[in-house]
């Protein structure tokens, strides 16, 4: 099923630890020390999260990374989508028709009872995880905030997940 690779996992705890952190700068080394995750792997994940304009490296014997914007302006879809793409589950999810192109080829397409459906839940995972903030998962919060709890998925409805 749907797995956030582990790179992405270490990128949302460092971004949630800044969060958490109020602005303050945070080195990998401190990062790495209070969570049990690897500092070479982490430190590699931040680089490519300043890449993406997710946070700001700061240089020097103090220096470190603090969040690009506020914590209520970064989503989970930002931070999943900057590190590793907008998620699929299925295989012609994949595919360039999937997404709007002309591409692709599947022999059950025609008749795939699935891709619809498949469709929809990708569409309202992917929703609530861009209605989720970096703020709404701080100070170690468990329960998700009303705003991203999902809509019922298999309710029957095709528009279960529009906007």
């Amino acid at each position: 099923m749907l797995q956030l690779t582990k790179r992405t996992e270490y990128g949302l705890i460092a971004m949630i630890h800044m969060a958490d952190r109020g602005g303050r700068i945070s080195s990998a080394r401190e990062i790495a020390e209070h969570y049990p995750v690897p500092k070479r792997l982490l430190a590699e994940v931040l680089k490519d999260l300043a890449r993406g304009g997710m946070i700001e490296s700061h240089r020097g014997a103090s220096g470190g990374y603090t969040l690009a914007r506020p914590a209520e302006d970064i989503t989970l879809g930002d931070v999943i989508g900057a590190l590793e793409g907008r998620p699929s589950l299925t295989s012609c999810a994949q595919m360039p028709l999937f997404h709007g192109g002309h591409g692709g080829s599947c022999d059950v397409e025609p008749v795939c009872p699935i891709r619809s459906p498949i469709q929809r839940i990708r569409l309202g995972l992917w929703a609530m995880l861009e209605r989720t903030t970096l703020r709404d998962m701080s100070h170690h919060d468990t329960a998700l905030p009303a705003s991203a709890a999902a809509p019922a998925v298999l309710s029957g409805s095709p528009r279960a997940f529009e906007r």
